[in-house]
């Protein structure tokens, strides 16, 4: 109900206001759910790249999300853009060290149900090719040009490399 000034609705809900302590708003469960949260640094950039895949599985939930954040590398199950993913419970998650990942895709030709290939690329040269459905990792490819031949600076969260 809007007053007779032409003011605002007086029931109108707010998605932000500032106090002294800062700016509070009203974030989407996606974004409120996040696991390991970077804090905001302006000098620094994460970048995040995603990958898309569909398995064509039986249970109607064939899509498949790849992201990664800094150093860690998440794999969900995608339920479209009306339907926010579970963050809390990634199907696979990797953790590196050392190096981070800049870039990933996933072989569409080769995926099922049972297995997908996803080749990531790291900062340092390195491209690795992993399973995480099977929650496997293949093998790790420029590891001795990058790093004279001894390479420990890939890990994920089962394996050392």
């Amino acid at each position: 109900m809007a007053t007779e000034g032409g003011g605002k609705e007086m029931n109108e809900i707010k998605t932000q206001f500032t106090t002294r302590e800062g700016l509070y708003k009203l974030l989407p469960h996606s974004e409120y759910s996040r696991p390991n949260r970077v804090p905001f640094n302006s000098q620094g950039s994460n970048p995040v790249r995603v990958s898309f895949v569909n398995l064509n599985d039986q249970s109607g939930n064939g899509d498949r999300l790849c992201f990664n954040v800094g150093r860690e590398l998440y794999f969900y199950i995608y339920k479209g853009v009306r339907k926010a993913a579970d963050l809390s419970k990634p199907i696979d998650k990797r953790i590196y060290k050392g190096t981070q990942p800049t870039c990933h895709d996933f072989n569409h030709l080769t995926a099922t149900a049972e297995s997908v290939s996803l080749l990531v690329g790291f900062s340092a040269g390195q491209v690795q090719l992993i399973d995480p459905i099977k929650k496997e990792t293949s093998k790790l490819f420029n590891e001795e040009e990058i790093t004279g031949g001894k390479s420990n600076d890939i890990q994920d969260n089962n394996h050392a490399y």
